[in-house]
């Protein structure tokens, strides 16, 4: 079968990268002829722009825009090899349509043809940002009659604004198979009426610790380290990072660019370096959704922490549906009281396990029935 996704692609975003992959590999391995939809609308992307003036102050005349780009010229050329390596990456693990879509206008003049189309995963649905306001992302651009499935979609918070209600509503009926993420998503759809959703895990999970392994690229880290995922800057995660290094000798290793206090930064690497810095970590501590997801699979020791904005629910309901839910601290949180927590992975394992079947099951039944 010809399947074509959608998710938010070309984000420069390690779980979002990886997700996108995961799904695409999976669909592959089933025998089908997949590729992702090469869909970019201006909001997903001013990355990496040499041009861009984010600063109201310096975008009131040219030679205020001038200076502006002018002070940020290093940072940006500094940061433009990060560029590099997602870009590698994507056109390497990433098979996308040749043709390129700038907003849902040209997505619907143009439909790319396919058998099926699958919506999803990741937060296309979270309207806290404006890809959840997108009709593009509820497949608002392909017929009737095409086969039309969301997998894991995420809408990563736990209400709606009544105002988007109509709209969500409208687009997610439409669909003929429907699965989100989170535990959540679920109860926001019931709230709309619609009740035969499904909950399934992240697309990362399809693939087994084996496939993931193979893709990381090897990292020369020849010492223990903690590794550092963190959106927040959060100082309780700093705290416990420090806490472990004095501990244990461990260094501090991460991949966010303003973390001061860690030993290495790899800022600048791609989602396969991201991979093996989590399989080599003895230990994760991060406010991230796919570094916890990898830590499961990799079976790593971790800690995760709430985020300051509201999107937490990502976090909260993967962990509660394995009984981890202690291990999502909140910012108050005593830190000696975390140090010597250890995660029991036999126990983690089957509930796992039975998740992804599951999850298998529902792509299997929305592509073959």
């Amino acid at each position: 079968m010809k399947i074509l996704t959608i998710t938010c692609h070309n984000v420069y975003n390690h779980g979002a990268s990886l997700q996108e992959h995961a799904l695409l590999a999976y669909l592959k391995a089933q025998g089908h002829e997949v590729r992702a939809i090469n869909y970019r609308p201006s909001y997903e992307s001013h990355h990496f722009s040499f041009t861009k003036v984010a600063h109201p102050f310096f975008g009131r005349n040219i030679i205020f825009r001038f200076i502006y780009r002018a002070l940020k010229l290093p940072i940006r050329l500094y940061n433009l090899k990060r560029k590099i390596s997602f870009d590698r990456f994507s056109k390497t693990y990433i098979p996308a349509t040749q043709q390129l879509y700038r907003n849902n206008k040209e997505l619907t003049k143009n439909v790319p043809e396919a058998d099926a189309y699958i919506c999803g995963s990741d937060q296309i649905w979270n309207s806290f940002f404006e890809n959840g306001k997108d009709p593009a992302f509820y497949l608002n651009f392909v017929e009737d009659n095409k086969l039309k499935i969301s997998y894991a979609a995420s809408f990563a918070i736990d209400n709606l604004e009544p105002s988007l209600k109509p709209f969500v509503k409208t687009g997610v009926s439409r669909l003929n198979y429907i699965s989100v993420r989170e535990q959540s998503g679920l109860v926001i759809l019931k709230d709309l009426g619609i009740t035969n959703a499904k909950q399934v895990l992240d697309p990362v999970f399809l693939l087994d610790r084996e496939y993931w392994k193979k893709l990381a690229l090897k990292n020369e880290i020849n010492k223990d380290y903690v590794m550092v995922y963190d959106f927040d800057s959060n100082f309780k995660i700093r705290e416990l990072a420090l806490e472990l290094k004095r501990r244990n000798g461990w260094d501090i290793i991460t991949v966010n660019q303003k973390i001061p206090y860690a030993d290495q930064n790899h800022f600048r690497k791609g989602p396969d370096y991201f991979l093996s810095l989590i399989y080599n970590a003895k230990f994760v501590i991060s406010n991230s959704f796919h570094a916890v997801a990898f830590s499961l699979i990799f079976e790593k020791d971790f800690l995760v922490f709430n985020r300051t904005d509201k999107i937490n629910t990502r976090m909260r309901d993967l962990l509660q549906s394995l009984d981890l839910e202690h291990l999502l601290v909140a910012h108050d949180c005593n830190v000696a009281n975390l140090i010597d927590l250890t995660i029991n992975y036999k126990k983690v394992k089957p509930k796992l396990t039975k998740k992804i079947a599951l999850s298998q099951q529902f792509l299997y039944q929305a592509l073959n029935n």
